[in-house]
């Protein structure tokens, strides 16, 4: 009888080791990603978050418990020169907590959130930091508009998005390149090149490592008065023979889909839409004005797009040889002429080496270039050095 009772014990306290230990949330490792307007730290879990945060003063700190947690690896180092941060620091807390405290370089907006696994990552407890007085500086600088020191008239515009970033490496291919690395290198060599071409400036939507929201990058083009928006994707399909570029612009679906959320939204509703503010007009006729402006837009947008999908089309194999629509957040600006470029497809190996090679990119970024300059000269906006040089060109061709 003592025996059976002596096993029973044991089994209970098993039991009981093995809740523990399976209740335990374990913090695999941290990832920091610096972005001009940020810092993000990142927690990687075995489990979803529950945690407690605040903020302290004197000296300032950002505080998160996280309950029945531990920490495996170490903390990384936080440099001296870092912008927000001074020091990241951990301790175990007596009630099975974890405390982890960010000591800061002044008085911090933060926020605090949890993300659920995806294909590359476990649960994640992600915690942002901002400066107010560095976003203050950051949306002035954007707004700078360029001009031609010549004419004195203002250069095109043109905001490349690179996609994904940071946290978000968007598709892997079967060599392990990274989207988000592909992306970022096409885009500065598209600015490269736009920057020397007289009347005209690129404005880089993401210059690093690092992920913006998708609706944040339409505002950071809105904010830079670009006149274009162009997004660059690498494709990826189930199918490792599936290949060739494509281009995306707005689906009629989409833009009335994303009027109606423009007039819900409080903040939104207040922007300039072709000239007219909204904000103080019926909901009937903001309507017509969005779809107004959305119509002219799109319709840009797929002149663009059939003039990039032509030059692609002289270098490359297309996926589709028509301009494609669909709902891609980043195209849905109603006042921006947006397209979204499908360079290729990095699932396709062959395509991905073709993506990695310098030559290549630098051919890819051409032809994005030449169907960007091919619609500006016909369709230069007003008050730009290049509107006055169409307007010098058609008036010589009349004489």
């Amino acid at each position: 009888m003592f025996k059976k009772e002596r096993l029973i014990f044991i089994f209970v306290i098993q039991l009981l080791f093995i809740g523990v230990a399976h209740s335990t949330n374990v913090v695999n490792g941290i990832r920091i990603w610096d972005s001009p307007e940020s810092t993000r730290f990142v927690f990687d879990l075995t489990q979803k978050a529950n945690y407690h945060a605040f903020r302290l003063d004197k000296p300032h700190r950002i505080v998160v418990d996280l309950k029945q947690a531990r920490l495996r690896g170490k903390i990384p180092y936080i440099k001296r020169s870092h912008a927000l941060v001074k020091n990241l620091r951990s301790a175990e807390r007596n009630n099975h907590a974890r405390r982890f405290v960010i000591d800061t370089k002044g008085r911090l907006k933060y926020h605090i959130f949890t993300l659920p696994p995806n294909k590359k990552y476990g649960h994640r407890l992600v915690i942002e930091l901002n400066s107010a007085h560095h976003e203050k500086n950051l949306s002035k600088s954007k707004r700078t508009v360029s001009r031609n020191k010549q004419s004195g008239l203002r250069d095109v515009i043109v905001a490349i998005d690179a996609g994904h970033g940071g946290e978000d490496p968007g598709a892997i291919g079967y060599y392990g390149t990274r989207e988000k690395n592909i992306t970022l290198t096409i885009a500065r060599k598209i600015k490269k090149m736009l920057d020397k071409q007289k009347g005209m400036h690129a404005v880089l939507i993401r210059k690093g490592d690092y992920y913006i929201p998708l609706r944040k990058r339409i505002d950071i083009a809105r904010k830079a008065k670009a006149d274009m928006f162009i997004s660059i994707h690498a494709d990826a399909f189930r199918n490792p023979k599936v290949k060739g570029s494509s281009v995306y612009v707005l689906s009629e679906r989409g833009a009335t889909d994303e009027a109606t959320k423009w007039l819900e939204d409080q903040e939104n509703s207040a922007d300039l839409v072709g000239g007219v503010v909204i904000n103080n007009k019926d909901k009937t006729l903001a309507m017509v004005l969005l779809d107004l402006s959305q119509a002219a837009t799109i319709e840009a947008s797929t002149r663009v797009a059939n003039n990039v999908l032509t030059e692609i089309q002289k270098i490359a194999p297309v996926h589709k040889k028509t301009v494609q629509q669909a709902r891609f957040v980043v195209l849905k600006s109603p006042d921006i002429p947006s397209l979204l470029v499908e360079t290729a497809f990095i699932s396709n190996p062959r395509e991905e080496k073709r993506l990695r090679n310098n030559r290549y990119q630098n051919t890819l970024a051409k032809s994005i270039l030449r169907g960007v300059q091919k619609y500006f000269n016909k369709n230069p906006p007003p008050d730009t050095y290049l509107a006055r040089k169409h307007s010098k060109f058609n008036a010589a061709r009349r004489t």
